[in-house]
């Protein structure tokens, strides 16, 4: 199929019911004989008539005009000082704008405690920035007494949790969920650069996270179902759907992700995850039994890093 045939079709897809030739008219504002003309292929589109069609119908013309093997991927920016998460924090809220509403759903597998739970004021908070950052970059000598937080970042972060918070949630946890956060609590702790204090209050915010979804699977809240799978390796991958569009969020560098909103993805990537979910337990919907079965891990878990800290003794 010819360019400008893949360019029509993919505007009446967009419009739908309204006329083709009336939209196209309007849009570039000629005359319905130029429109016309167009339309019927007895003349092209300029390059600038192009790019305006596709800026207002929202076609990305790599997907398509791209070949049927290759991608084009939006990536967020790599995270190297608190300005750079700032930026990511920004460029995410945008990207995720048109999921601002109760008619989206997320699909979360989650290796770590999700992103959502680690933003906003508390500790906890703080000291995961203090983490990636600690991570990403060279310096790796501050301690996290003498990290500082700008206070700005709490209003972005929170901005961003809403769009978590307002959408239809689907998380996928598996008993080592927890434990990268705890180990690097730990880990800190043990390089002398986390004070005790500070160490068992991070922990309490663990626990606090942990808490507040079981509270949250016990209420049956029906924008959250929390699934428990033990036989894959998960990965931090997050896809976002609604009626009329998908987006596919791919970790790269830690913090950092690749994204797409190429809808043959993100079809395979939502019939992956239906059969990851057929293949776990829905926490939600299980029984009494289980879900204190499943909850217990994690304290469990908490309550062996309280006890190594509260213990810990240097040789």
């Amino acid at each position: 199929m010819k360019n400008q045939e893949l360019l029509l079709k993919a505007i009446q897809k967009k419009v739908q019911n309204k006329s083709l030739l009336d939209e196209v008219a309007k849009i570039l504002s000629i005359s319905y004989d130029a429109a016309h003309r167009r339309i019927s292929l007895k003349s092209k589109f300029s390059i600038d008539e192009t790019i305006l069609l596709c800026n207002h119908f929202a076609i990305a013309m790599d997907a398509l005009f791209r070949k049927e093997s290759k991608f084009i991927l939006d990536k967020t920016n790599t995270i190297k000082s608190i300005a750079d998460f700032k930026l990511y924090l920004e460029k995410s809220i945008t990207l995720l704008q048109p999921y601002n509403n109760k008619n989206s759903s997320i699909y979360y597998s989650a290796k770590d405690i999700p992103l959502h739970y680690t933003l906003g004021g508390s500790l906890f908070s703080k000291f995961k920035l203090y983490v990636w950052l600690n991570i990403l970059t060279s310096d790796q000598n501050l301690s996290f007494e003498n990290f500082a937080m700008e206070t700005s970042l709490l209003q972005e972060s929170t901005r961003l949790v809403s769009v978590f918070e307002n959408n239809n949630r689907i998380e996928i946890w598996n008993d080592t969920t927890i434990n990268s956060s705890l180990q690097q609590m730990y880990y800190f702790y043990e390089a002398g650069l986390l004070h005790y204090n500070n160490a068992l209050l991070i922990i309490e915010d663990i626990k606090n996270i942990i808490i507040k979804i079981e509270q949250e699977v016990r209420n049956n809240t029906t924008s959250f179902e929390l699934f428990y799978n033990e036989l894959l390796l998960l990965n931090n991958t997050v896809l976002f759907t609604n009626e009329k569009q998908a987006s596919f969020f791919i970790p790269h560098n830690m913090l950092s992700y690749y994204v797409t909103s190429d809808a043959q993805i993100c079809n395979e990537e939502k019939d992956f995850i239906f059969n990851q979910l057929k293949n776990s337990m829905s926490i939600t919907k299980a029984g009494k039994k289980d879900q204190k079965i499943f909850f217990n891990r994690m304290y469990q878990k908490i309550d062996f890093y309280t006890s190594k800290i509260k213990n810990y003794l240097v040789e």
